[in-house]
């Protein structure tokens, strides 16, 4: 199935500044490997050495959070369009 992975300014060095990936997959966890496939070291800043999303890492199928579905397995229809979404946080507290 045909989707489009939407890929964060922070990680658009893997993908030549690409801000979306076309994939062929039925799950997010084949999505995740087939962009890496595509674009080697991506799937490294998302996941960790198990193949687990780190936890700054949110990704949406649509507008679903797919920690409330079935987490990387997932599975996707043909014109999903994926979120990659890392968490913000930093800055210093306002006095």
């Amino acid at each position: 199935m045909a989707v489009t992975v939407r890929i964060p300014s922070v990680l658009r060095t893997f993908t030549a500044g690409k801000e979306t990936i076309p994939v062929d997959a039925a799950s997010v966890d084949e999505a995740l490997a087939k962009l890496d496939a595509a674009h080697p070291g991506i799937k490294a800043k998302l996941c960790d050495e198990r193949g687990t999303l780190r936890r700054f890492v949110n990704v949406f199928v649509g507008e679903e959070d797919i920690r409330f579905l079935d987490g990387q397995a997932t599975a996707i229809r043909d014109g999903d369009l994926i979120d990659i979404v890392p968490a913000i946080a930093g800055g210093s507290p306002r006095r």
